[in-house]
């Protein structure tokens, strides 16, 4: 079996741990893999590579209509360019094209040429497999392909079961759509070193919810901290900065950047526990790869991710829902009127009018209540309630009372025999269903039916942005980065 595992790039980041990953699968389970990308990664690769400079994201210089990008191509002319590309990258390589062509995070716009090259490809009967990481339609309007439908009669992967269900009820069948969980590494943890940190290990973009972080620090016992683990890039330094700021001027027990001078298997090692405060995810390696360290898990559920987890057998015990804060706390006719003109502007941003009286309905609901989720929140709302419980015991008080999770943060003994106990079974659990064997046969299964199944299906952008445009899920720190940058305006 033939693949080719096509992606924008293979600099360092999930996707690319993912294409590699599979890359592994694939060849140990005896298929030939060629990896195709417009960007050439650092360092060496262990598989057959070809650079197709087409491929790369667009250059930010449009001409004034918007239609061309790269040497003043149009779509359709580039769209052509590139499908040629690819099939000469493959041709060289194998002789002729790959028996199925499987496409990361292709509906995401980062290359306008890409969906019309891969339009023109499946015409000419190339088997395609477009497998979704991330959705535009997800509040990410900046990177939504607002022009064009999306790939016709070609197979569809997604990495959880809420995207699966939503591209179903979006016109996709389940023969053409796969659900293609992660592989999980397996991580260690240095033995013998003082454990005395709550460990977030993520970069830290604005949807991980930083300040939430540095609301848990208030609460943690004296002599141990909450460390993240790598900094942002781009747009999302400077909210970073600003808590870096904030932390050091109330002299919170937080640390910065530590996977750039310490290795993880260091950092899981001098780790009490793993925390996540993450508003939303993709996949969730988070709430996987702590127990499979031996280190436990606690912070922000996620529900849809931590269900599909929870399915094949995993618990999370220490997981809260959100941290409800009392409207005392804030200032209730602002930061509504801020989360409505956000929402009316991600409609607006995706081309659509906003339905008015639904965000009415949903502000109304929220702000009727005694108490807001703090994950709600922008971050300016957040560093007013983080000053206010720094300088006020009382309020720190008033605020577990609210939630009583935050009374016990310090109390739980990580070698416990229960917890010993729920480590190893989650640890069981994670290298079983997320193995490299269970993938390595998820991957040729869905491969298999990709060459024996020929589907006929559309999937509908307007249905899509119905499922996931859901006011009553919208967070201003879950926005992301570039995602709020597309909203800055009148």
């Amino acid at each position: 079996m033939r693949v080719a595992l096509v992606h924008y790039h293979l600099r360092q980041g999930g996707v690319t741990s993912v294409i590699r990953q599979q890359a592994a699968a694939l060849a140990e389970s005896g298929a030939e893999v060629l990896l195709i990308a417009g960007e050439a990664p650092r360092g060496d690769l262990d598989y057959p590579f070809v650079l197709v400079p087409a491929l790369a994201y667009d250059r930010p210089e449009p001409d004034q209509d918007g239609l061309t990008g790269k040497d003043g191509e149009g779509p359709d002319r580039g769209g052509e360019a590139l499908a040629t590309a690819l099939l000469r990258a493959m041709e060289e390589h194998w002789g002729t094209a790959a028996d199925v062509v499987h496409i990361h995070n292709p509906l995401i716009q980062k290359n306008q040429f890409l969906l019309p090259a891969l339009r023109i490809l499946g015409d000419k009967g190339i088997r395609l497999l477009l497998q979704n990481h991330d959705l535009a339609e997800d509040f990410r309007p900046d990177v939504y392909v607002d022009c064009g439908e999306y790939p016709e009669n070609c197979h569809y992967a997604v990495i959880n079961r809420r995207d699966y269900a939503c591209l179903l009820r979006a016109g996709l069948n389940a023969e053409g759509l796969h659900f293609i969980p992660n592989e999980v590494r397996c991580l260690e943890a240095v033995p013998g070193l003082p454990r005395t940190r709550y460990l977030y290990p993520v970069r830290a973009i604005r949807r991980k919810n930083i300040g939430e972080a540095l609301l848990l620090s208030l609460f943690i016992p004296k002599g141990r901290t909450i460390a993240l683990t790598l900094p942002p890039t781009g747009l999302a330094e400077a909210p970073y900065r600003h808590w870096m700021a904030l932390a050091d001027e109330l002299e919170l027990p937080m640390e910065w950047g530590l996977g750039l001078e310490h290795s993880l298997p260091e950092l899981y090692g001098s780790a009490f526990c793993v925390i996540s405060t993450s508003i939303k995810e993709g996949f969730g390696f988070s709430f996987l790869e702590p127990w499979t360290a031996g280190r436990s898990l606690m912070g922000r559920r996620i529900d849809y991710v931590c269900r599909d987890f929870e399915d094949e057998g995993l618990r999370f015990d220490s997981l809260y829902q959100g941290i409800d804060i009392p409207l005392e706390y804030v200032s209730p006719g602002k930061l509504k009127n801020k989360m409505e003109q956000a929402i009316i502007r991600v409609y607006r941003a995706f081309g659509l009018e906003a339905p008015s009286r639904l965000i009415k309905m949903m502000t109304g609901d929220l702000f009727s209540r005694d108490t807001l989720d703090f994950g709600r929140l922008d971050e300016e709302a957040q560093a007013a309630i983080i000053r206010t419980l720094a300088a006020n015991r009382g309020a720190c008080r008033d605020i577990s009372a609210h939630n009583l999770f935050l009374i016990s943060l310090g109390d739980e003994n990580p070698m416990g025999k229960e917890k010993e106990a729920l480590i190893q079974s989650n640890a069981a659990i994670v290298r079983r269903a997320y193995g490299r064997e269970r993938i390595s046969e998820i991957l040729l299964e869905v491969y298999r039916q990709v060459m024996e199944h020929p589907v006929v299906q559309k999937l509908s952008k307007s249905l899509l942005l119905e499922l996931y445009l859901d006011p009553y899920r919208f967070s201003l720190v879950g926005m992301g980065d570039e995602g709020m940058e597309a909203l800055e305006g009148p």
